[in-house]
């Protein structure tokens, strides 16, 4: 029996140890921690693109498409009852869309002072960039009145055909060769490059370029508007 007794107090001691001041630390296992599951993200999905714009016309390509036809043509085949100038160029693309650009004329206007007149009623006058089918007016082309000096005011209109991605604008007037095609870049007015010569050279001055003698742009849109 004592044999007994001792051998079970060895192995139970050969389970525990002791500290140094006598009492018994037991081994323990911790435990794992929990695991915590992600919360499932909601999916939204995206609504469906929209359908793009479809575009829309610029400026008014039935003016620009007439005036492009009057190249090179003259304007009493066309219009015999119209002058041979500019302003008849200009009667010529608007008066076919049931336009009459000569109604506010006053005695002593020039043709381009009277359609000037028109469009500064129907607030159709502006310097932003144009569209086709626009008037642009210019001044001082040429010596009016004869008197050797720059007062002759609006001397010159044309009908704008196409304006290029960077600005410079392309009409259509009746110049010194007939129906013609001319360029204008108004952001830089004195270049030979972007701008062509609408008032030639004379003893006294140099020729003028288009960007110098710009003065507007009148919008057909208002000029086309009803109750004109």
């Amino acid at each position: 029996m004592r044999f007994t007794f001792l051998t079970a107090f060895l192995v139970l001691t050969g389970c525990a140890t002791t500290s140094s001041t006598g009492s018994t630390a037991v081994d323990t296992v911790e435990a794992p921690p929990p695991i915590v599951e992600a919360p499932v993200a909601e999916v939204f999905e995206a609504p469906p693109p929209m359908p793009a714009p479809e575009p829309q016309p610029i400026g008014n390509p039935a003016l620009s498409a007439r005036a492009t036809s009057l190249v090179g043509v003259p304007i009493k085949r066309v219009a015999p009852w119209l002058p041979d100038d500019c302003t008849g160029l200009a009667r010529a693309v608007y008066e076919p869309a049931g336009v009459d650009l000569m109604t506010d004329g006053v005695p002593g206007d020039n043709g381009v002072t009277a359609i000037h007149r028109v469009a500064q009623r129907v607030g159709a006058l502006h310097t932003d960039v144009p569209q086709p089918g626009d008037l642009v007016f210019f001044r001082e082309t040429y010596d009016r009145n004869r008197d050797g000096l720059r007062n002759d005011g609006l001397t010159h209109v044309a009908v704008v055909e196409r304006v290029e991605p960077d600005g410079e604008v392309v009409f259509i007037h009746r110049g010194a060769k007939g129906v013609e095609r001319s360029r204008m870049f108004v952001a830089e007015p004195l270049s030979r490059e972007r701008n062509d010569i609408l008032r030639v050279a004379s003893k006294k001055e140099r020729a003028k370029l288009t960007g110098e003698l710009f003065v507007d742009f009148a919008a057909s849109s208002r000029l086309l508007a009803p109750k004109r």
